[in-house]
This record gives C-alpha cells, sequence and structure tokens, in this order.
C-alpha cells in the first residue's frame, strides 16, 4: 500500500507541475501586451482621448495608469477611454506608465506647442457667412468661421498646422470659392480647384538622434546613438533619454551619455526572439526624432532574419487583366452597349499561377502580392449613374453576390488555395482583397435582410448616391451596390467580421487590401482585427498585414491605422504631392519633403503605410510622364475612351524609373501596379486597367523600362536600411532630393535628379557619419569624401544609391 501510495503521489506531483507549466506558458503569453504601444502625439493644452483597445490588444482592459508631472491622466474602464492633456507651457517627451494584470508597462507621448497660421479672404461681394476647410479639417465646411473683426472688408481666421503641403477653399453661403489671390492650385476631381498652402519647416536647427553603432560579447549588447541638439543649450543626462525595449522603460542605470553620444546596455538574455529598442532624445522642450532598432535574438535585423511586414515590397494586379491561363473559363457578359474594356478579358487565378511557377514575381524581387476580389460577381451589365451612364461588368470583383464562392471566370476555391500555397512556397505572402462597406443587390445579405442596409433615398428624396464625404458612412457608390449600416446593425456587423475571418481561415492568406475604409465606421474594424487576433493570430504567432483605402485628410486616415484596427492604409496624401514634384517642373522637392516629414509626424518615422505610384483608381503615371495627361487631370475617363494615351517619347521611361527609386528606398512598403514595372500607360478607369504584357509583347524600351524597375526593388531587397532605416534630408531644392536612410548594420545615400539635364552637385554628409568614400549601390564606383563633402555628378531624370564608408 505505502508503495501504491508513494506512486500516486509522484502521479500527481507530475500532474501538478505540467499544469503550473502550462498555465505559466499560458499566461506568459496572453497576459503580456504583445503589440508595441505606439508614440502620441499632444498638442500643449488640449485634451486628445484614445480608445485603449486602439494602443494595444488585450484580454480585459482593467489597466491603472500613474500620475504624470507635466500631463493630466485619466482612464474611464467602463468606456475603456484613454484621456491625455499635456499642461499648457509643456513641451517634449513623456512616459506613461500603467499596470495590468500585474505588470508594468511604458508608452512615449510627444508634445508640441501649437504653431498658428493666417487665411485671408476679401470677397469682391457680400457673404452672410463664410467659413475655411481643407485638407487640415477633413473639409469640413462649417467648423473654421472666418471673420471680419476691424470691418476692413477682410475676413482671417488662424489655424493651427505643422509644416506640410494643404489644399483648402473657402465656403461663402453655400459656394466653395478658391482663394484668389493665391496662384497656386491643383484639381479637385470635381470640375473645380483647390487652393494649395506650403508649411515648411520654420526651425533652422532641428534636433535630431542618429543611428551609431552595435556591438554585443557573451553578457551585454551595446547600442549607440549621437544626439544632435537643436536650439537647446543644456547637456544632456540619462533623464533626457527617452528609451523602451518593447512597451518597459529602459532603466538610467543602462544608459551612459559621453559628451552627445549615447550607449544602451542591455543584457542579452533580456532580448530573446523578435524585440524592438526605441530611442528619443527630449531636452529644454524640444523632442528628436525616435529611431527604432528591430532586432532578433539581440541582433539588429537585416537580410538573413525573418520576415517582418517591414519587408513588404507589395505587387498589386487585377485578376482579370493579369494573365490568361485557363481559355475554357473566357465568358465575357454578352449586352449589346457594353465595351470590351469594361467586360471581362480572360485573365484568371490559373494565368497568376503560372507566372508564379515560372519565377515572374521572383525575379521582379516582390515578396507580396495583392490580387483583386475573387468573390464571384454578377454575370449581366450594369449602368453607371453618373453621366455618360456607360455599361460595366463586374470583371474588379467589386460587386459581391455571394459571401463564400470564388469568381467562375477567375477558376474556384481549389484553385486559389492551390496559388497561396505555391506563393508560400515562393516566400511570397498574399493579401485578398475584402469588400466590407457594400454588396450587389442580388447578394443574399441584401435580398434576405434588407434592414442590414442603409436608405437609399434621402429624406428629400433624393438618392444618396457618392456622397464621399457628406454622407460618407451611409452613401451609395451606385443604386445597385446596398451599402451596410452597420451603426445600426450589430447582426451585419458581425455577419461581415464572420465572412472575413472564414476567407483567411480557409485559404491562409496573409492579409487583406480594405476597400473604401473611410465608409465604414471605426467599430467595424476594431470587431475585424480583435477576431482576427483572436482566431488567428495568436493562436498560429502569425502576424497579418491589413491596409486600408481612405482619401481624405491625415486625421482621418491615421484614425483607422493602430493595433486595433489597420496595420497602414495607402500614403495617398504623400503621393499628391510625390506625383506633382516628380511630374511637374515648376515643383521643388522642398515642398516633398515637408510632406515627407509630415508623414513622420502623423504615422511615426517608421511605418507600414502603402506608398503609389499607380493605382487601379489613379491614372497612370506614364499617361502623366509622356505628356498625355497634366497634373490638373485627376479625372481623364473620356480621354481613355476616346484617346487611349500611348508613350511617345522612351526618354520619359526614365522618370518611372526615378519615381520607382524613390518609392522603394523610403519609409512605409512599396506597391507596385501591374505593368508599371515596364511603364504600362493609361487614363482613368478602365483605361487603366488594360491587359498585362509579358516578354516578346513588350517593346525594348519598356524592357530595358523592367530592368531598371527591377534594379531599384532588389536593392530594397538588400539593404536593410532601406527598409527599417530613418531618415535625414541632406538637400531638398527644386531638383534635387538627397537623404540618408540609417539602420544598425549601414547607412546610405539616395540622390535623386528629376531635371532633364546632367547635374554636378556637392553634398555636405553630417560629420557624426566619419565618412571617407561613398560607394555606387550599382556599379560599386567610389566617390572620395573630403571634410565631410561629396560632389556627385547624375544623369537627367538619374539616380544614385552609395553606401556611405
Amino acid at each position: 500500500m505505502k508503495h501504491k501510495h508513494k506512486h500516486f503521489e509522484i502521479i500527481l506531483l507530475i500532474i501538478l507541475l505540467i499544469s503550473l507549466l502550462l498555465f505559466s506558458c499560458s499566461e506568459s503569453k496572453s497576459d503580456k501586451i504583445q503589440d508595441i504601444v505606439p508614440n502620441i502625439n499632444l498638442i500643449s493644452g488640449k485634451e486628445t482621448s484614445v480608445v485603449i483597445s486602439d494602443l494595444f490588444y488585450s484580454e480585459n482592459y482593467n489597466a491603472v495608469f500613474d500620475n504624470n508631472k507635466n500631463l493630466d491622466v485619466s482612464y474611464d474602464s467602463e468606456a475603456k477611454l484613454l484621456s491625455l492633456k499635456a499642461h499648457d507651457n509643456f513641451e517634449g517627451i513623456e512616459l506613461i506608465k500603467f499596470n495590468l494584470d500585474d505588470n508594468f508597462y511604458h508608452f512615449p507621448v510627444t508634445i508640441k506647442k501649437e504653431k498658428f497660421y493666417t487665411f485671408s479672404f476679401k470677397p469682391s461681394k457680400k457673404y452672410e457667412k463664410i467659413n475655411l476647410f481643407g485638407s487640415f479639417n477633413g473639409w469640413n465646411r462649417e467648423d473654421i468661421p472666418m471673420t471680419d473683426d476691424n470691418n476692413d472688408g477682410v475676413y482671417e481666421i488662424k489655424v493651427g498646422l505643422e509644416p506640410g503641403v494643404y489644399q483648402y477653399k473657402f465656403f461663402g453661403d453655400g459656394v466653395e470659392i478658391v482663394d484668389p489671390v493665391n496662384p497656386n492650385k491643383v484639381p479637385n476631381g470635381f470640375g473645380d480647384f483647390n487652393s494649395i498652402r506650403t508649411i515648411s519647416n520654420e526651425d533652422d536647427i532641428t534636433p535630431y538622434l542618429f543611428v551609431n553603432s552595435f556591438s554585443a560579447d557573451n553578457i551585454n549588447a551595446i547600442f549607440s546613438f549621437v544626439y544632435q541638439p537643436g536650439k537647446a543649450v543644456s547637456e544632456i543626462s540619462s533623464s533626457n533619454v527617452i528609451s523602451l525595449l518593447n512597451n518597459i522603460a529602459v532603466t538610467e542605470n543602462q544608459i551612459n551619455i559621453n559628451d552627445n553620444i549615447i550607449t544602451i546596455t542591455i543584457p542579452k538574455n533580456e532580448l530573446d526572439e523578435k524585440k524592438i529598442l526605441r530611442v528619443a532624445v527630449t531636452n529644454d522642450g524640444e523632442a528628436t526624432n525616435f529611431q527604432y532598432v528591430i532586432l532578433f535574438n539581440g541582433t539588429p535585423a537585416d537580410n538573413d532574419t525573418q520576415f517582418t511586414w517591414y519587408d513588404g515590397i507589395i505587387y498589386s494586379l487585377m485578376i482579370d487583366r493579369f494573365n490568361d491561363g485557363d481559355t475554357l473559363l473566357n465568358k465575357p457578359v454578352k449586352h449589346d452597349s457594353l465595351l470590351a474594356k469594361a467586360n471581362y478579358m480572360g485573365g484568371d487565378l490559373k494565368g497568376i499561377l503560372d507566372k508564379l511557377n515560372e519565377g515572374y514575381f521572383d525575379s521582379l524581387g516582390i515578396n507580396t502580392i495583392w490580387i483583386s476580389p475573387v468573390y464571384d460577381n454578377p454575370d449581366e451589365a450594369f449602368r453607371e449613374y453618373p453621366e455618360p451612364h456607360r455599361w460595366y461588368s463586374g470583371y474588379h470583383g467589386y460587386w459581391p453576390i455571394d459571401p463564400r464562392r470564388v469568381e467562375e471566370h477567375f477558376g474556384n476555391m481549389n484553385i486559389l488555395k492551390e496559388f497561396i500555397n505555391v506563393a508560400h512556397k515562393h516566400n511570397i505572402k498574399i493579401l485578398l482583397d475584402f469588400v466590407s462597406n457594400h454588396v450587389h443587390e442580388q447578394h443574399p445579405f441584401y435580398q434576405e435582410n434588407p434592414n442590414w442596409f442603409g436608405q437609399l433615398e434621402l429624406p428629400d428624396g433624393s438618392l444618396n448616391i457618392r456622397y464621399w464625404d457628406k454622407y460618407r458612412l451611409t452613401t451609395w457608390f451606385e443604386p445597385y451596390l446596398p451599402s451596410f449600416d452597420f451603426l445600426g446593425s450589430q447582426e451585419a456587423l458581425d455577419s461581415m467580421v464572420q465572412n472575413a475571418a472564414w476567407w483567411l481561415n480557409e485559404t491562409g492568406a496573409d492579409g487583406f487590401r480594405h476597400d473604401a475604409v473611410k465608409h465604414v465606421p471605426n467599430e467595424f474594424w476594431r470587431a475585424l482585427t480583435k477576431k482576427l487576433k483572436e482566431d488567428i493570430e495568436i493562436p498560429r504567432g502569425k502576424t497579418l498585414y491589413q491596409v486600408g483605402e481612405t482619401f481624405g485628410s491625415y486625421d482621418l486616415i491615421c484614425s483607422y491605422v493602430n493595433n486595433g484596427q489597420l496595420s497602414a492604409q495607402f500614403n495617398f496624401n504623400l503621393y499628391e504631392v510625390a506625383f506633382r514634384a516628380f511630374i511637374n517642373k515648376e515643383n521643388s522637392f522642398d515642398a516633398l519633403d515637408n510632406e515627407m516629414h509630415k508623414t513622420f509626424s502623423v504615422y511615426g518615422p517608421l511605418h507600414l503605410m502603402g506608398n503609389i505610384m499607380d493605382s487601379h483608381d489613379k491614372n497612370r503615371f506614364m499617361a502623366y510622364a509622356d505628356g498625355d495627361l497634366d497634373v490638373s487631370q485627376w479625372s481623364a475617363a473620356e480621354v481613355g475612351w476616346n484617346n487611349p494615351p500611348k508613350v511617345d517619347d522612351p526618354e520619359n521611361y526614365k522618370k518611372l524609373i526615378l519615381y520607382m527609386a524613390y518609392m522603394n528606398s523610403i519609409p512605409g512598403l512599396p506597391i507596385v501596379y501591374y505593368g508599371s514595372e515596364f511603364g504600362m500607360t493609361g487614363a482613368s478607369d478602365p483605361d487603366n486597367r488594360r491587359m498585362m504584357r509579358f516578354d516578346e509583347d513588350l517593346s525594348k524600351y519598356e524592357k530595358s523600362t523592367l530592368t531598371g524597375v527591377t534594379k531599384t526593388v532588389k536593392l530594397r531587397r538588400a539593404h536593410p536600411a532601406l527598409r527599417y532605416g530613418d531618415f535625414y534630408t541632406l538637400l531638398a531644392v527644386e531638383n534635387i532630393y538627397a537623404y540618408v536612410r540609417s539602420d544598425m548594420n549601414e547607412r546610405i545615400l539616395v540622390v535623386l535628379n528629376k531635371s532633364d539635364k546632367h547635374e554636378k552637385i556637392e553634398i555636405e554628409l553630417p560629420n557624426i557619419f566619419n565618412c571617407n568614400k561613398l560607394v555606387d549601390l550599382t556599379n560599386s564606383a567610389e566617390i572620395t569624401v573630403l571634410d565631410n563633402f561629396a560632389k556627385i555628378e547624375i544623369s537627367g531624370y538619374g539616380w544614385k544609391m552609395f553606401e556611405i564608408k
């Protein structure tokens, strides 16, 4: 009996130990915050409220926040709303500390005083009411009233703005008015213009934190940074250094300062798996940039570590327009008014799979493919609501009629799964295109649950169609495309969230491109991301990528970009400035540089926003570069139908390669729209969706362009600084843009020349680089650097990338 009793005790002990081990493992995974809690930007004296689930995912949000001497911090645990208000005269960076499930965390907030700029308008006639509106307030025509306080006939208002490029107009008694004294304007896509105002950085000296070096021994990893002060006069101490390893503040005794060199020492046993080190300096009311060092097992990320989405290089394609792999599926819609450009052209999933197996995507260097929607669409043509009321088929995939069936023109679920499996064997991720805003009227969701959708008719009897901003959460795109009312139907929201999760679970895809994000409420994106984290990301240890499409202000776009909603959106605001800079001789790179730094202030210096040159909703770059369109033509559908662009001057392909060099060397994820790799041209939809061409169907100039674009893509793949590095501007003038991307592995100098003339320039490099030569990444040619100055020659429409030695 004693032996049996002893045996029973041993079994109980083993069971207890296993239970404790399992509990410990599950606790360590579920109780610790996995997301990197982001930096929050605040304006001195203004309160900002944040939904806490947008900061990080947790099974509960019973957090307790510490007080802060420079901020008022309050948390409503029922509403899960965190409110922060910096004191009126405070500027700099502070760490917010909180406790969740007996674990302590920190996240940074950057506080700046608001700078105000005056807008003036002297009307030629009397108005009862005049407002200012623009990209800085989401084009709200009501919330910035202008006044004539001294009765001199000039209406004025001061607006708080950061450096950047802003579009605006005046609104007088219901009429939109372009600023009559400002010659700088761009077309607004609705037959009129918007005025442009550029706010430049007024500070002569901007504080900056540079990466310097990394080293390690058997015990510690040592990270070195160099602090360049702005106007601050006091010396810094370790208390001025803001440093976090993931979401835990690095202690002051781990920070050493020698003159302006900051050294941070971290024990290697704290650097298991993936970690992110964030470092900044705050001093005398100034705040530097944050440096991000992504680490795998204690070593800065390079080309040999595992994939993160910062490594993503996306190829975007429309299934129907890419490659015809199965001619048995070719059954265009029959309709006497449906023209070929708006009908099915034969592309299918097998066609994409064939090109994947042939190595087309591998040779181009991309590692992610975003395919257009695969849903079943109607087999009929439908008439577009706006004039001239042309007829279209659903070849594009954005008219779903079934929640889970693949469009028969493209193939079936089996070929979709095979394509995704083969892509993964090529180390290529796949993004599906998810349509959450609407369905087609033939969809069973609408047929069986019309109460899930908003009303087509407005109270005045007019149709609620294409009111993109006025009724953005309820507007319909077409009379046959019912728009969900997610705020009015929890059942609709739950069903669409379940549907999205089903597609990823069923196919094994790696994320979504989301259509029409701003027309869907934040509540939907929060529910979707929570579902995907709980069903896929956490149990499988898989990080998904979700990128959205929103045209609007920075505030509107970034309201959807956070840990609780979307990974990113397309950076249309940066694109609009970049596109004009590269096409228009009159537009200086200085405006683009201001906008670039604006994106850093909004999304952070290291972000996942999608950078574009072309898309299925934009006129193609080559149509502008070759002079078929000018920058005033945002909408050029009639050009596409009646006089489709073609490239006449092969020299203009160099402009496209130059833009690709830019796009592949800036923070964010570059997105190559199919055909852009060889310079396909086209006006507005559907002309920008021509059938793809390959191999012998390309001209010699297009083949040369493909070679040039591939070179820029592969340079990004080969150099971690172009994916993970900071961004430091050296020169931004009319035709020359020069900047440095640096990480702990390397420094890369990028020089762009948008002039058609050969240029000889001299560039001064920061003395902390200790540079003695530049090595050309394309041909290994060397340029000697003397006293931090480098003389560089660059051809017309040329670009160069150098490693700084």
